[in-house]
């Protein structure tokens, strides 16, 4: 997919968050969570012209924080093939779901600081 029609998936995902992604980007957005930059569907080029979105990005500690909601249940072999090629490239993945977020927000921030410290 070329990138512009990546920026325009990306943007119209910001634009229509769903309620877990809501609730961890009042969490992390504006360096609100112990310092650390968080950017929201982020797109990386993982080879050349294959992007992938992610949901939530450190730059600093070159960290992806993926929210999977009952979709991914039918597509986990997509998204162990997806974290794989994002390791390759030397990105660390972490997954939540929604569950977890909505539900567990506690153990969720102990398990992503672990993970930035």
């Amino acid at each position: 997919m070329k990138y512009e029609k990546v920026l325009e998936f990306a943007r119209s995902m910001r634009k229509n968050p769903t309620p877990a992604e809501k609730f961890v980007w009042d969490k992390v957005r504006n360096r609100q969570f112990h310092g650390f930059k968080f950017n929201r569907q982020f797109i990386i080029e993982v080879t050349n012209g294959q992007y992938f979105i992610a949901d939530y990005y450190c730059h600093e500690k070159k960290l992806i924080v993926e929210l999977d909601g009952s979709i991914h249940d039918q597509q986990k072999e997509y998204d162990d093939g997806r974290t794989f090629e994002l390791e390759e490239c030397g990105y660390q993945v972490i997954r939540f779901t929604n569950y977890e977020v909505l539900n567990d927000w506690n153990g969720v921030e102990l398990k992503l600081l672990r993970v930035l410290s």
